[in-house]
């Protein structure tokens, strides 16, 4: 099956204002997560409690803020207003954040989930298992371990790629590819910043996957790269490089396609689970099909290769 044969696009004549825009786009997701103090990191990595409940009719957030202002457990009073309240899936689910407490109550979880429903007693399911969906506790230790982990894991896997690359091709390729990896990354996570969506471990595995089609993009040009600069040693660095990649083109708009279309459905009815995963991998196949022609490509076609 072929969408596109025989083009003779010249990409690397746009290379530089592609370039240009990528650094503005990502300086401003980098100016976004400065002002708001890093990522908006989910309770996978800040630790505490998150209590998701579903009432049978739309709430006002206001309302439930208002209902938590004064909250008493075993005695204790809690304000819990200021914490982190939404709605998610629909108006009428709710999700609380809740910060790690020194000398927590016992059956804290509980008990608060006992309290919301106090509050609105009109809107709880006759079947009150029906009420609570999800009750996580994340402590603070296991937070920031879980942090550590998933920071690590991201830097590995890109230490590993610029080995392998450097063995596969040589060191100026495997440069231009984990830029390339980097853009995508930081990209995504900007517009997670810009839009004031939750870093999760799920987002974490989304921003690992990205990676990996992003490289596997890279490699088919960058291998047909290779091949052409031996059977084309008269034609200019940026001429090879513009050949290689209409030549991929077809299977590049195809793979990224069919890719897109899989995550798209997740996206859109795939569940609240997955929405944030679903979200970043849309981003990431972009993103990542963009960079392997307009990042990667172009520092390679800067850098030169030993064969040119």
């Amino acid at each position: 099956m072929r969408i596109v044969k025989d083009t003779k696009i010249d990409f690397m004549s746009h290379a530089r204002v592609a370039i240009f825009l990528s650094t503005v786009l990502i300086l401003i997701g980098i100016g976004s997560m400065v002002t708001k103090g890093g990522p908006k990191l989910s309770i996978d990595f800040k630790g505490g409690t998150l209590v998701a409940v579903n009432y049978t009719k739309a709430i006002d957030i206001n309302e439930v803020r208002s209902a938590l202002s004064t909250v008493m457990i075993e005695g204790q009073s809690f304000d819990f207003s200021q914490a982190e309240i939404k709605h998610f899936g629909d108006e009428s689910n709710v999700a609380v954040r809740l910060p790690n407490m020194e000398n927590e109550p016992e059956k804290f979880s509980r008990n608060f989930v006992d309290q919301m429903a106090g509050a609105f007693p009109e809107l709880v399911p006759q079947n009150k298992t029906k009420f609570i969906l999800s009750i996580e506790k994340v402590g603070p230790k296991i937070g920031a371990e879980l942090s550590g982990d998933a920071i690590m894991a991201i830097f590995s896997a890109l230490a590993l790629i610029l080995l392998y690359i450097s063995v596969r091709f040589e060191w100026r390729y495997a440069v231009g590819a984990i830029a390339a990896l980097a853009h995508d990354v930081l990209f995504t996570l900007g517009i997670f910043s810009i839009l004031d969506y939750e870093v999760s471990l799920a987002v974490i595995a989304a921003f690992l996957t990205i990676v990996g089609y992003s490289l596997n993009d890279t490699i088919v040009i960058f291998d047909r790269v290779r091949e052409n600069i031996k059977t084309m040693k008269k034609l200019s660095l940026d001429t090879i490089i513009n050949k290689s990649i209409n030549q991929s083109l077809n299977r590049t708009i195809i793979t990224s396609l069919t890719t897109f279309l899989v995550v798209l459905v997740l996206f859109l009815a795939g569940g609240e689970v997955i929405h944030t995963f679903a979200f970043a991998m849309i981003i990431g196949v972009l993103v990542g099909t963009y960079s392997s022609v307009f990042v990667a490509s172009p520092i390679v076609l800067k850098m030169g290769t030993s064969e040119s």
